[in-house]
């Protein structure tokens, strides 16, 4: 087993510094017009955004999911949770849609097909999942794996909050630290390996306009 598969054994990881998420103040749940309004020029602005959506689980074989309950943009200071309604889908549609803006994040194979039905195409989405090829990964990688390799520190995931309803108002601290973690996380993980030169090919061919541009 080489340093970097032992570092990341389940165990091993567990032992590490906890990972320093953003602080409370620098978390925003976005509830109203006004509070859209307020970050609209930041958010636009932005080329490399950190992140995630989540849905209430389903529990039935037959169900279907109504899903993205909630969605998730991290910036280097700062990470915004929207509720997902109709007036948050036309606000980030923009973002989402812009393959200028780089919105980065771990295992959203899935999250193209789910915005699709919302009306959203994603583009310039990038998943880091397969990002760790240079470091001898083949496998897909998860951001508390990511988080353990670059920095050392162990990013907890709680199953339970993670499997929690996403669509209840209002969220829980626990959820609210858990969906800004994810975002904000990957968007760590993301300048880390920019700062590295280790971006796979297929990641900085996606990148490489919106630098361009």
């Amino acid at each position: 087993m080489s340093e970097a598969s032992s570092l990341l054994d389940k165990a091993s990881i567990q032992q590490l510094p906890p990972f320093k998420n953003l602080s409370h103040q620098n978390i925003v749940v976005i509830e109203n017009l006004e509070q859209y309004k307020s970050i609209e020029d930041e958010l636009k602005t932005i080329i490399f955004l950190g992140f995630d959506s989540e849905s209430k689980p389903t529990f039935r074989v037959d169900e279907v999911s109504t899903g993205p309950h909630l969605i998730q943009l991290a910036t280097a200071k700062k990470a915004y949770l929207f509720h997902v309604n109709s007036t948050t889908l036309k606000f980030l549609q923009p973002i989402l849609s812009n393959p200028k803006q780089i919105k980065v994040g771990f295992g959203l194979k899935n999250d193209k097909h789910i915005f699709h039905k919302k009306g959203i195409e994603l583009e310039s989405c990038v998943d880091l999942a397969k990002g760790f090829s240079h470091f001898g990964f083949k496998q897909q990688m998860g951001v508390q794996k990511a988080i353990a390799l670059l920095f050392g520190q162990y990013f907890a995931k709680s199953k339970k909050i993670g499997t929690s309803n996403w669509a209840q108002k209002p969220l829980t601290p626990q959820q609210i630290n858990y969906a800004a973690a994810d975002a904000y996380g990957a968007l760590l993980v993301f300048e880390e390996l920019r700062k590295q030169n280790q971006l796979p090919i297929h990641i900085s061919q996606i990148i490489q306009p919106a630098l361009q541009a």
